[in-house]
């Protein structure tokens, strides 16, 4: 419950914290008990009635269920507690581009609504990416709870400060919301509307882009190989969305060293 609590500031009136706090309070109650883990990673998930015939939708299903089950929140505690989020060690060179995998698309959303569709490449329509400019290289960090924010700043800051001048680099924090009643509608809504906005102020030409991503990514989790949902997870793309370099965890000083070096040599790639 921390992560909705930290994704949520001060509300602007009287009557947006309040309903702020009693949608809080109803969220609490329904996934309090470490038991019902499950149902938080899951989104409470249900068979469309027209799959209900399919056997391979079944059996699909069946699988998954099997997977979540054998995978939960005291197996991420004792995870957590372990290596601290540093599931492994950062790459020290740059992924070559013939050997990396493309970054799996993933929709997000800007407080107040916005909707987006992440990696932005050379590849993608420039009308999709509302005729942004193409970055070179993009940092994505990925955050599945509160635990992991400290992680991600700790990788974010020291980025930022470095390209903070560039015109070809981009760099989001995303943050995934895989709850069945905040995915709702007027819950969403209303928690975009609050929750903690972009940081747009100042005269850096980089931007440390927050953004919110709702609903069931248990494929997307799949796809990057993320289980543990209490670390953070750092991924330096190129202007493919190809993943070039990879960190996990709390940033160590050489690991740093590694990211910027790998970022340079993405902004020289032809």
């Amino acid at each position: 419950m921390q992560s909705l609590k930290r994704l949520i500031p001060q509300a602007s009136s009287s009557r947006a914290a309040i309903l702020c706090d009693q949608i809080l309070r109803h969220h609490e109650n329904i996934f309090h008990l470490p038991s019902l883990h499950l149902a938080q990673r899951s989104s409470i998930r249900f068979l469309d009635i027209y799959q209900l015939g399919n056997k391979a939708a079944i059996e699909k299903e069946r699988a998954r269920l099997a997977d979540e089950m054998n995978r939960g929140y005291f197996a991420d505690i004792s995870e957590l507690k372990k290596h601290g989020g540093k599931i492994s060690m950062a790459n020290k060179i740059i992924i070559p581009a013939m050997a990396a995998v493309k970054f799996p698309d993933i929709e997000v959303n800007y407080s107040g609504n916005k909707t987006w569709k992440l990696p932005i490449t050379f590849n993608r329509d420039i009308v999709d990416a509302e005729k942004a400019a193409i970055p070179k290289a993009t940092l994505l960090c990925l955050s599945f709870g509160a635990n992991s924010q400290a992680m991600i700043d700790s990788w974010s800051g020291p980025f930022l400060g470095a390209y903070s001048d560039s015109k070809d680099v981009q760099l989001y924090e995303v943050s995934f919301i895989d709850s069945w009643f905040l995915c709702r509608n007027p819950i969403k809504q209303l928690l975009l509307r609050i929750m903690k906005k972009s940081n747009y102020e100042g005269k850096d030409t980089l931007q440390k882009q927050i953004v919110y991503s709702f609903g069931d990514h248990y494929y997307f989790r799949k796809e990057l190989k993320i289980l543990n949902l209490l670390a953070g997870y750092i991924f330096l793309l190129d202007k493919f969305g190809r993943i070039r370099w990879q960190g996990f965890g709390v940033a160590t000083e050489e690991e740093l060293s590694s990211l910027l070096s790998c970022t340079s040599l993405l902004l020289e790639e032809k």
